[in-house]
């Protein structure tokens, strides 16, 4: 009987520890890309200089970026690369609605742009101007479009999507939804 009981106990335990797991992994990666962001803005109005948070979609890393205004000009690694999950990747999935006031359509950020301003395949990039608020990349840097709340980035583990948007003014927020033609997004 106890033997019985101890084998039901568990066939309920362990999809419910499986699924907090893969929950903890998601929502620690979107606090991580939460926290790169708050980085980059203090960074770019401490230093002065741009900054950006530079995420590579094929590798599921992203970094933190400072435009080097002296000397040889282009942009130093300021956070080494931070990877995401293994269960996570940059993304949507099937969801196509972005949340309440922040995008237009729903989409990662535009792609980084090197030292000539040619676009890197697989990035998306979250610039900040010298003031810490999101702008466009207008050409080769340091050229800065204007103030921007069009930026996000999604990750995503088939099961849930977590977005960091940005508003022109700097605010960041993330949301989480479950994954589905029409989400329901919540603030975290």
């Amino acid at each position: 009987m106890v033997v019985g009981i101890t084998t039901v106990v568990a066939a309920i335990a362990v999809p419910m520890t499986s699924n907090t797991m893969k929950n903890f992994k998601i929502t620690g990666d979107a606090r991580s890309l939460s926290s790169a962001v708050s980085l980059a803005k203090l960074r770019a109005a401490s230093q002065f200089t741009q900054t950006r948070v530079y995420a590579d979609r094929s590798a599921r890393t992203f970094r933190v970026e400072s435009w080097r205004k002296t000397g040889l000009p282009g942009w130093v690694v300021d956070q080494a690369d931070t990877s995401l999950s293994s269960s996570v990747t940059f993304g949507f999935g099937i969801v196509t609605t972005p949340p309440t006031a922040t995008q237009d359509a729903i989409g990662q950020a535009p792609a980084c742009v090197d030292t000539a301003g040619a676009a890197v395949a697989n990035t998306s990039c979250l610039l900040f101007n010298s003031r810490g608020i999101p702008a466009d990349q207008a050409g080769a840097p340091p050229a800065v479009g204007g103030p921007t709340g069009n930026g996000g980035l999604y990750i995503t583990d088939d099961q849930w999507v977590f977005g960091l948007t940005l508003s022109a003014t700097g605010l960041s927020r993330v949301w989480s939804t479950t994954v589905k033609a029409t989400p329901s997004w919540v603030q975290q």
